[in-house]
């Protein structure tokens, strides 16, 4: 990336240094700006030349425009995410004010930079409850109406996908995982594994793998990936750890 300004868009994966793309760290090394959520420009690190634009949740919008306008300025800008930019993140939004902003914008070099997003980091620690047909559900209704997760994931039941759950439960969200948990015994065996992924790749790691009729609400925050089988998904018990794998055929 050289010449006049542009946008990398960067996932910056679930939390280890080790895996963040060397493409992604390229184009840290060449921005003269950063943009993103607190804690994710926080892995940034400070250095000459660089300016740091930390902002608080919920202003994705504001965050988008505000990095197209620095990038039409001639400015080399990185938009950080955590995991992968364009599973739940930034990539979207800032096609969005690019859809709906000033034609100039659109003659910009922006570059999607992937990373490794929290639900494959999440599965490849567990061994591969990902390996079949599965789906991603955002348990966020901050975006979305609350009748429209349930119906999805009713479906995705209903359909015998393997589910990754985003954002499964929040202070201000108490309620919805264990409306999730109460819709999934309606349909699901008691013996459906769960994997609760919690700060995959950091110090504060933690999985656990229980039976449907052992998961509680109290088990996942932001900070977890639930990832919870098909009636296919099986366990391996073994001393070294269980492995928990989806097989790759289906009747």
């Amino acid at each position: 990336m050289s010449g006049s300004g542009w946008i990398a868009i960067a996932g910056l994966g679930p939390g280890s240094d080790a895996m963040v793309t060397p493409q992604v760290t390229e184009a840290l090394a060449q921005a003269t700006d950063v943009i993103g959520y607190i804690p994710y420009v926080a892995r940034v690190a400070p250095r000459a030349g660089l300016t740091l634009h930390p902002s608080d949740n919920r202003v994705e919008l504001d965050r988008a425009g505000h990095a197209l306008q620095l990038a039409a300025a001639g400015r080399r800008v990185v938009i950080v995410s955590s995991g992968d930019p364009g599973v739940f993140a930034m990539a979207v939004a800032l096609f969005e004010a690019l859809d709906n902003g000033p034609p100039h914008w659109r003659d910009l070099r922006i570059d999607v930079l992937p990373g490794i997003t929290a639900m494959l980091a999440a599965s490849a620690r567990a061994g591969a409850p990902l390996g079949h047909d599965f789906c991603a559900i955002n348990l966020s209704d901050n975006l979305k109406p609350w009748d429209l997760i349930e119906r999805r994931v009713r479906l995705a039941v209903e359909a015998d996908f393997a589910i990754a759950f985003y954002n499964p439960r929040s202070k201000a969200r108490p309620d919805g995982f264990a409306a999730i948990l109460h819709l999934l015994r309606e349909a699901c065996d008691d013996d459906r594994p769960i994997l609760f992924a919690r700060a995959v790749s950091t110090p504060d790691e933690t999985l656990h793998i229980v039976p449907l009729s052992q998961a509680t609400p109290d088990m996942a925050d932001m900070r977890t990936m639930v990832i919870v089988g098909s009636s296919r998904t099986r366990l391996i018990e073994r001393t070294a750890g269980a492995i928990l794998y989806t097989p790759r055929s289906a009747a």
